[in-house]
């Protein structure tokens, strides 16, 4: 019997919490026909559009210079004419973007993941936070896994780590919903057998996992041939879930692996579900674009649940594929993105101005053996960086292949360089990147 889900739920009923409400809003909407759904996401887009216009100094100007409200009245159909909201203007707008009552909504600080070294700051609030905790769990409902069943999340930053365990109220919290968390921001041999010692303790249902975290325990699990427990499944999330990572880990760990899409600042915005056909959003909490004319586009966000800091048509820095249809094999019609392709500062360019997915540099590097680690750079047009820590010896016959295969997709004149190091350290969030191009 899962006494922790009725302990849970007895104590969000007595505090007061939205939680149980959200969860049953989501499965009634989740249901309803996609004009029905497409109906609710306007509603819910247009109070954030009156709110953010009254309140909000940044939005009173925009939504009006856009045609967006007028005398009052708002038009929704000029809502692609808002411009996108960018880090830069973020910062430079600062308070300008705080709602003039976020005071009075329970407000905390918040900052994006600074992957690209420079994180920037949100205020967020309670009804959000509560918002972000139902989607949790309703779709890790649509994986398998319920409330107050055993999770460990190999997870993120050291920050995030002590934020979740250092008090005592948190530890009471983790205990409840029975999750132990992993440190993932260094994983060194040690610290992986400890994990995997823990894993075949606790025997978890499910495992909320960084995709380079995952990928880096497998590795280590396989060429070491050691005996590991499979949960019922696995999500990855902060990263690009390669479909040799998500193969692997499915072989080595013996259960599904979903993948799902969120960040600091927009909380969770889509997953997977069990027929993994792409990802399903969430219409009561985002509202999804996809901007450009390319194969891969910038994923564009509105957060409808932030009213203390409205996040309007936000431009996330990241990039995905469009989904082939929206109606899914489980009969949900939310499905949007047919994958997530990473960080902006994942596309490489041509001199002639071409975008290549960083991705296919790695195809070379795959079942070269003496190659531990790597990280993929741009630095100019004619200039990538194969940066790799070995384990072996060094196969000159497999840097010829690496860099002919470079040089087909960049051109002949593009100099390919070799760099060996000892270690190839995550960014200031935990997160380890593939790829990164420094030219866009």
């Amino acid at each position: 019997m899962n006494f922790r889900k009725l302990i849970i739920f007895a104590g969000l009923y007595l505090t007061g919490s939205k939680i149980p409400g959200y969860l049953k809003e989501f499965e009634r909407i989740d249901k309803l026909p996609l004009d029905e759904i497409r109906k609710y996401q306007d509603e819910k887009t247009k109070k954030l559009l009156l709110h953010a216009y009254n309140n909000v100094p940044y939005y009173g100007r925009i939504l009006k210079e856009s045609g967006v409200i007028t005398n009052g009245n708002i038009h929704l159909e000029n809502f692609d004419k808002i411009p996108f909201l960018t880090k830069d203007i973020i910062r430079k707008e600062g308070e300008n973007l705080y709602s003039s009552d976020y005071k009075n909504r329970k407000p905390y600080e918040n900052t994006s993941g600074g992957s690209t070294g420079d994180p920037v700051r949100f205020i967020q609030d309670k009804d959000y936070r509560q918002i972000n905790i139902a989607n949790k769990f309703y779709f890790n409902r649509l994986v398998g896994k319920d409330v107050g069943e055993k999770e460990i999340d190999l997870w993120g930053s050291e920050r995030d780590i002590f934020r979740n365990t250092i008090s005592l109220k948190e530890k009471i919290i983790n205990f409840l919903y029975n999750i132990k968390f992993f440190n993932a921001f260094k994983l060194d041999e040690n610290r992986l057998r400890e994990y995997i010692s823990d894993i075949n303790d606790i025997r978890p249902v499910s495992m909320w996992v960084y995709v380079e975290a995952i990928d880096f325990l497998t590795r280590f699990i396989e060429k070491n041939h050691i005996q590991i427990y499979s949960p019922r499944c696995i999500i990855t999330t902060a990263g690009t879930l390669f479909p040799e990572i998500r193969e692997r880990v499915e072989k080595v760990l013996g259960c599904k692996v979903y993948n799902q899409y969120g960040s600091r600042e927009v909380g969770p915005v889509a997953v997977e579900c069990e027929y993994k056909q792409g990802l399903h959003c969430f219409p009561w909490s985002h509202k999804l674009e996809l901007a450009g004319e390319e194969e891969f586009k910038k994923i564009i966000i509105t957060d409808l649940t932030n009213y203390s800091m409205p996040l309007i048509r936000y431009e996330i820095g990241d990039i995905g594929e469009d989904s082939d249809s929206q109606i899914c094999k489980c009969g949900r019609p939310t499905l949007f993105f047919k994958d997530i392709k990473g960080r902006v500062t994942d596309i490489f360019v041509t001199k002639k101005g071409t975008a290549i997915y960083g991705g296919y540099f790695r195809h070379p590097l795959f079942g070269v053996g003496w190659i531990k680690k790597y990280q993929i750079v741009q630095k100019d047009y004619d200039h990538v960086i194969y940066r790799i820590v070995k384990s072996g010896n060094i196969e000159e016959i497999d840097l010829k292949k690496i860099a002919d295969f470079a040089k087909n997709i960049m051109g002949e004149d593009c100099n390919i360089e070799f760099e060996f190091v000892d270690e190839i350290k995550p960014s200031e969030s935990g997160k380890y990147r593939f790829t990164i191009s420094e030219v866009n």
